[in-house]
């Protein structure tokens, strides 16, 4: 099983650039220090916006500087592509099912050689 990530590891890649979270709100376009705050603390979600601002200003992908964040719905998401897996399963496999659960093992199979580069 893979260990617990941080929600997020904004503060880690702000303290490295050596940017204040004054200067990294300005550049998310935030009128003030106290949303950067909220993020790395894990109290606020930053929106879609931010997230790929974020990326950006890093040169990071969203889905290490939000590793917590993705190793919980990459979770939850193989989960359910279980459940539909095995119901497709169940019902009579005709050509489109068959196509549907291809891409279902693709998605998991693409997540298994996620995990081992990561």
């Amino acid at each position: 099983m893979a260990r617990q990530k941080l929600q997020n590891y904004l503060r880690t890649h702000r303290k490295r650039s050596g940017l204040s979270q004054k200067e990294v709100g300005f550049l998310l376009g935030c009128k003030s220090s106290a949303k950067v705050s909220r993020y790395e603390r894990f109290s606020r979600q930053p929106t879609l916006k931010n997230v790929f601002a974020y990326e950006l200003i890093f040169g990071t992908p969203a889905r290490e500087l939000f590793a917590g964040v993705f190793q919980c719905v990459e979770e939850e998401t193989l989960h359910r592509v279980q459940l539909l897996s095995h119901k497709l399963q169940q019902a009579k496999l005709n050509q489109r099912a068959k196509r549907k659960l291809e891409f279902l093992h693709a998605i998991t199979e693409s997540s298994i050689k996620h995990d081992y580069h990561v």
